[in-house]
């Protein structure tokens, strides 16, 4: 299978006067052409700060310490600004939580999509404003011709949601960053945007790296699935089998949390504890003190992505040197 988009042992490190603190710690990922991949885990496992390195967007003091990402096969974590911006937008789209933040309340929603199809491909601006309004048609927005000329606060949430999918997609990119898309939006709404979404991506081809806490939205778009603990990939692999079948005692957790309309349950599960401070990360696996099946190898080492089944889990369950492994239940 292609690689369009390859992360290889990222770490972000953030220097403080009290020291550096390591908010990604070896993320590897892949995503192929045309593959939605999720991106899934409680606040503060490193989801969006791993989408911001991708698109180059790391907040300072933040940096990229180790690791490579590749698009395409080419570097682009090193890139200069300059360079690094040709891409952004070009090649790599971005849709962020709030749509206010992506849109400038002093232009026409017109304007910004025109001047962005401007920016990266060599059209008039006739051709710029005809391509404007097909993108609106095509993201749902009715009376595309007229609305084009209307300000973002002129538009409701979910469609100016939509506009900033329009915007990720004026220059026809390979690959599209979306950073929890339909968080601010009604249930309703994110129906209809995660559909819109997957039409559209299907259509033009594009990659999608979904970031979310929602594994219902995962489930329902996504094809395949890394769920992240602390600033690392706990496990990755096919949605179906992630979910159905989970290899690491976190997706095991977290797939019990979800309430099921078919059974009776008095309360919902939860998994005991909290997600360690980037200040106070345990040594070993990251989450043998909330793990019910931790070992004394899990205080220890720290385990690496490995073959689980049909996933890879970074989970000492799973290595050849353990006993084969008791499966673990949603």
């Amino acid at each position: 299978m292609t690689t369009l988009l390859e992360v290889k042992d990222l770490v972000v490190e953030f220097p403080t006067r009290r020291g550096v603190l390591r908010a990604l710690d070896g993320v590897s990922l892949d995503i192929a052409p045309g593959e939605i991949l999720g991106v899934v885990g409680e606040s503060g496992a490193g989801k969006s700060l791993t989408g911001a390195a991708i698109i180059g967007l790391l907040e300072p003091p933040g940096r990229i310490a180790a690791g490579e990402i590749r698009l395409q096969g080419q570097r682009i974590d090193n890139l200069p600004p300059a360079q690094l911006r040709r891409i952004r937008g070009r090649r790599i789209g971005a849709i962020f939580q709030d749509p206010l933040t992506s849109l400038n309340p002093l232009y026409t929603v017109g304007q910004q999509l025109v001047e962005t199809i401007r920016t990266h491909l060599d059209v008039s601006a006739a051709e710029a404003r005809r391509r404007a309004i097909e993108l609106l048609k095509d993201t749902g927005i009715p009376a595309a011709e007229q609305r084009i000329d209307h300000y973002p606060h002129q538009f409701s949430g979910g469609m100016r949601q939509r506009v900033v999918i329009a915007l990720a997609l004026a220059a026809e990119p390979q690959l599209v960053v979306a950073d929890e898309p339909t968080t601010a939006l009604d249930v309703s709404i994110q129906a209809q945007i995660i559909t819109l979404l997957k039409r559209i991506c299907h259509e033009r081809g594009a990659a999608v790296m979904l970031i979310t806490h929602d594994m219902g939205v995962i489930a329902e778009t996504c094809d395949r699935v890394a769920v992240m603990y602390a600033g690392r990939v706990a496990e990755i692999g096919p949605v179906h089998d992630v979910i159905h079948r989970p290899a690491h005692p976190y997706t095991a957790g977290l797939m019990r949390c979800i309430p099921d309309m078919d059974t009776e349950r008095e309360r919902l599960h939860q998994i005991d504890g909290a997600m360690p401070r980037l200040t106070d990360i345990p040594r070993g696996c990251a989450f043998h003190p909330r793990c019910p099946q931790a070992m004394l190898r899990c205080h220890e080492q720290r385990p690496e992505l490995m073959p689980a089944g049909a996933t890879r889990a970074a989970c000492w369950l799973h290595d050849a040197a353990t006993a084969a492994p008791a499966e673990l239940t949603a």
